[in-house]
């Protein structure tokens, strides 16, 4: 079964650790995404979507327990999640039609 990365397509050779195109990891198959804050999804800063995709963890789970931990740490989640909000970078922004693949030969 032939790998391809799943950020930029390329086709990966099956001991690799890294994508020789983009150099995002690979791990046992899987590509490793950075932890970032998506721009598309989010509810409030993307907090909760982006632990969820980085670590591959269901988003209804995540928001449920991050909400959970707000009503009963007593204000502690609420200055973890700013503290993430602030420090977790957001996605870059792509240049218009860099995701869409052109028929042009």
């Amino acid at each position: 079964m032939a790998a391809f990365c799943a950020r930029c397509g390329t086709g990966l050779p099956e001991a690799a650790r890294f994508c020789p195109n983009c150099g995002v990891g690979v791990v046992g198959g899987i590509i490793h995404r950075s932890l970032v804050r998506p721009r598309a999804g989010r509810q409030i800063a993307g907090v909760c979507i982006g632990l969820s995709q980085t670590y591959g963890w269901d988003l209804v789970l995540v928001r449920i327990f991050a909400f959970g931990c707000l009503l009963f740490t007593g204000g502690l989640m609420a200055l973890a999640y700013f503290a993430c909000w602030v420090g977790i970078p957001e996605e870059p922004l792509l240049p218009p039609g860099a995701g869409e693949y052109s028929s042009k030969a």
